[in-house]
């Protein structure tokens, strides 16, 4: 072996990995002067995270396109050139990929940082993620595709599976379908608005927050942090409740079965007190009304507004507590309560009638 035959491969090869590795650093110092400049540039910093996949792919070219006149092994040319190709494709593919997560990111952190409706911004992060997910999927099966026809014996039986693709393309469907169902309502639920990352949802009876969307199913976590996973097939066939639907805002319902003879106004009144002292209650609305009767207790309503979910249950809770809690600290008779001995009459009735209602009851035991 001559010194001709040993060096020249080492010397294209260093030479293009200092090819290589000068235009990365090339690029990753404009990179970072696009990024320093004033204003909102998300994306320039993004596009830093392809340095590798961009020198790979690189060097890859410049070998694939020298290792003939470099003389890297020689004798077997054929399979250092497919092996060349294949690292190409994929790392193109690497790159490609990276370049979408980086753009659809960058117009996302973008959009976010300008727009005050959350919903909107809700709606565009589940739209912009399944499109990111989208085209990754097909950059990973186009460059599959392009890897298998790098082997002859791939090329050749083309021919044959291109004859053969209707009656596959039939049976895949038919065995797929489910798959390809989630698939469409991934889509549909993406660009149909019908339920976004962030919404506050209750499926089957499980309160929830929609935490991930992908193209054929759908995480809720729960308020007690589990997380059920749903095929997206489930919100385009079936009802469920979501409460973040039209904007965050809800209101809530607070319940209370007491005596006939509760204090409603100085309730109604107690209720205004309570509510001005919860931070939850965003001010919108309340109101307090008696609903139902029935022999023996009364239902109280309570309405409250707050600006979302979690503050409406925060502020529920609060009032229920704080409500009873006054109830039985300054009006005990007005609890709920079974008739097995004498009742204690509210303050308006302690007079002669009642009294002698007391002496009645008195003379009926007797």
């Amino acid at each position: 072996m001559d010194t001709d035959t040993l060096l020249r491969p080492l010397l294209y090869a260093c030479g293009a990995l200092a090819a290589t590795l000068a235009a990365g650093w090339l690029l990753d110092v404009l990179l970072r002067r696009a990024a320093a400049r004033p204003g909102d540039t998300p994306l320039w910093v993004m596009l830093r995270r392809c340095r590798r996949p961009f020198r790979l792919a690189l060097c890859a070219l410049l070998l694939r396109g020298t290792y003939r006149q470099a003389g890297i092994l020689p004798d077997h040319s054929p399979a250092v050139g497919r092996t060349l190709t294949l690292v190409l494709i994929a790392s193109t593919a690497w790159l490609l990929t990276g370049i979408a997560t980086a753009v659809v990111d960058a117009a996302y952190a973008r959009y976010a940082g300008r727009t005050s409706d959350q919903a909107r911004v809700r709606r565009v992060r589940t739209q912009v993620t399944l499109i990111q997910r989208v085209v990754t999927a097909a950059v990973v099966v186009v460059a599959a595709a392009a890897m298998l026809l790098t082997f002859p014996a791939m090329r050749a039986v083309g021919t044959s599976v291109l004859a053969s693709a209707g009656l596959i393309g039939i049976v895949a469907g038919i065995a797929a379908q489910s798959s390809l169902g989630n698939l469409f309502a991934g889509l549909q639920i993406a660009f149909g608005d019908t339920v976004r990352i962030g919404d506050t949802v209750v499926v089957d009876r499980e309160w929830g927050t929609v935490e991930e969307i992908t193209l054929t199913f759908l995480v809720v976590r729960t308020w007690d942090e589990r997380r059920i996973t749903m095929p997206v097939s489930y919100f385009t066939a079936k009802p469920y409740e979501n409460w973040s639907r039209g904007g965050a805002e809800m209101t809530g319902t607070v319940f209370w079965h007491l005596d006939h003879s509760a204090p409603v106004d100085a309730m109604r009144r107690q209720l205004r007190r309570i509510l001005a002292e919860v931070p939850a209650w965003d001010g919108r609305a309340s109101d307090l009304a008696v609903t139902d009767t029935t022999p023996h207790t009364i239902e109280v309503r309570a309405v409250l507004t707050a600006k979302d979910a979690s503050d409406v249950w925060t502020a529920r809770c609060a009032v229920r507590e704080r409500m009873l809690a006054w109830l039985v600290e300054h009006h005990p008779y007005a609890l709920p309560r079974i008739a097995t001995t004498a009742a204690v009459p509210p303050p308006a009735d302690r007079t002669g009638g009642g009294a002698a209602a007391e002496g009645a009851t008195a003379g009926a035991r007797a």
